[in-house]
């Protein structure tokens, strides 16, 4: 096995390991009725939680992953922050990060295994197989559509 896998599960795991979450801007939407950066990071995790509860098992067990409905999933995740600290979602987004970096390290053996996305056999944007390591890319860019939403408001305090 190639390395990749490992890199782009590092990158994945560690994307925001280092950011800075500004105290000021935290509760501050990016545009006017959209999500808060606390219910955005809050989304992120919601969705490193179904991974971790979901995607790697159906993987594992030879099935294919079935996501959820994206937005009562997403609401889910805003309203999980409500009445949480910053330091409580940072630090609780960051040990997910962690435990679904751990979970994917011990199933090494089937990041690549070809499968199905809600009942799609290939990416209908780039025609690619679908794998546990293809999802997680796309999570990734995801990771960096989020980040600059958050740098957006971040740039115009």
């Amino acid at each position: 096995m190639s390395n990749e896998p490992l890199k782009v599960i590092e990158a994945y795991t560690y994307f925001w390991a280092d950011y800075e979450f500004n105290d000021l801007t935290w509760n501050q939407s990016y545009a006017e009725g959209k999500a808060t950066i606390a219910e955005i990071i809050g989304h992120l995790m919601n969705w490193d939680h179904y991974l971790i509860s979901n995607v790697v098992r159906a993987v594992k067990a030879g099935k294919g992953i079935e996501f959820p409905d994206f937005d009562s999933h997403n609401k889910l995740g805003y309203e999980y922050v409500k009445n949480k600290t910053k330091n409580q979602i940072v630090n609780e987004f960051k040990e997910t990060r962690i435990q679904l970096h751990s979970l994917l390290i011990e199933n090494l053996e089937i990041v690549n295994r070809h499968t199905t996305a809600n009942g799609v056999s290939n990416c209908p944007n780039t025609g690619t197989p679908y794998s546990l390591l293809y999802i997680i890319q796309e999570f990734i860019e995801h990771d960096e559509h989020h980040k600059k939403q958050i740098e957006s408001v971040n740039t115009n305090e």
